[in-house]
């Protein structure tokens, strides 16, 4: 089995437990695989990807995942990341968010009985008499939740942590006894949680979990991680268009680590990808942006999407078929970008206009406020990738 763990070692950044992910790997007994989720307005991206392809290749060797919809920990609140207290969703958003979430996750794990299995942990913790909840509690100590760099960080500047905030990494860790998980494969800020998820266990006389953290890669930007707050991510639910034409605008020092990560081409092949620059940097992108197209959408869309960013890119030509917009009256620039992006700031699509993206009809615009006139469509290209047929009411 050490060529099932070398496999995963490709997007691993720690294994906590690999002596025991070893001995259950040769019992040849199925895992259990905790993938838990909290509730909240889902958008997976390819960074949240990485652990399902993992947990993927397991199902593929007969292993379960147990998808852990954390309903009543929704209710709770993950503090992970925040700086404040965040706001507490109703059963009916939550309800939403979890269908959602069974829709992206169905793009890359098999969801067949054999191999899959939906829990919710209001399973337990609503049967759960106060009594045998305040035990729990009793068996981690403020000093072991202190620890998390987040809650010192909010008391070292003054902010507030609520109490169910500070039990929050005690019910997620419960939950790995209560599911009986033999492996989690999560992002690092997970770390802590699932560690007292291995505490619990011990304490409450089950073998701990396997815990295994994932890299985590820059944005598309190459900066800040993906997050569709910053714009930098590529959705899982993104058109193969988009994909290919956000992978292609990625800075060359991501080329390694996006193949690495988020392909499966070879390691040797990923090297030579990454080694490229000048005009070679970019067929480099071009390799890279198709084998993540065949990996979610086939092997027909990616070379649709490659003949499709040759002939718009390298020959300078538009799309043959371009999305629809409509807007009234006598639009200006600005307002035909701001139906173009509806999800972006006036400050974005002015800086837009300042670097010269913005064509109407292939004539550069660059003064927010000039008059476009729709006797008749126009063309309006906005940024590297973007184009829409404009027409009026």
């Amino acid at each position: 089995m050490n060529a099932v763990i070398d496999r995963l070692r490709r997007t691993t950044d720690l294994i906590v437990g690999t002596d025991d992910l070893r001995e259950r790997l040769d019992s040849g007994r199925p895992l259990r695989i905790k993938y838990g989720v909290d509730c909240t307005a889902p958008d997976l991206h390819l960074g949240h990807a990485v652990n399902l392809w993992m947990m993927r290749q397991l199902q593929d060797l007969g292993h379960r995942v147990v998808f852990l919809l954390g309903d009543l920990t929704t209710r709770v609140g993950d503090p992970t990341g925040r700086s404040s207290t965040r706001p507490v969703l109703t059963p009916e958003q939550i309800d939403a968010n979890a269908a959602s979430f069974l829709a992206q996750v169905s793009l890359v794990l098999r969801t067949d009985p054999a191999v899959f299995e939906v829990r919710r942990n209001s399973e337990w913790y609503d049967a759960m008499p106060v009594a045998e909840l305040l035990g729990l509690f009793g068996q981690v100590t403020h000093a072991q939740l202190m620890a998390r760099d987040m809650f010192r960080d909010r008391v070292a500047a003054g902010r507030e942590i609520a109490v169910h905030e500070l039990v929050y990494p005690v019910l997620q860790g419960y939950d790995s006894f209560a599911m009986q998980s033999d492996l989690t494969i999560v992002g690092s800020d997970q770390l802590f949680n699932e560690q007292l998820g291995r505490h619990f266990q011990q304490r409450l006389g089950a073998p701990p979990q396997v815990v295994i953290t994932t890299t985590i890669t820059p944005g598309i930007d190459g900066r800040a991680k993906q997050s569709k707050s910053l714009n930098n991510y590529i959705g899982l639910t993104d058109s193969p268009r988009d994909k290919f034409g956000k992978l292609m605008s990625i800075p060359d020092e991501l080329i390694e680590a996006y193949g690495r990560v988020y392909t499966e081409l070879p390691l040797e092949t990923v090297a030579a990808l990454a080694d490229a620059t000048g005009p070679a940097a970019r067929d480099a992108k071009l390799r890279l942006a198709a084998a993540v197209v065949t990996r979610y959408h086939g092997a027909g869309a990616a070379k649709a999407e490659l003949d499709a960013f040759r002939h718009t890119f390298t020959e300078r030509a538009e799309p043959a078929e371009l999305p629809e917009l409509t807007v009234g009256g006598s639009p200006t620039v600005l307002d035909l970008l701001r139906a173009a992006h509806p999800d972006a700031s006036n400050s974005e699509l002015r800086r837009l206009l300042r670097q010269g993206a913005v064509t109407v009809d292939g004539v550069r615009m660059t003064d927010p406020d000039a008059v476009v006139e729709l006797p008749d469509p126009v063309v309006l290209k906005s940024g590297a990738r973007t184009w829409h047929r404009v027409t009026e009411h």
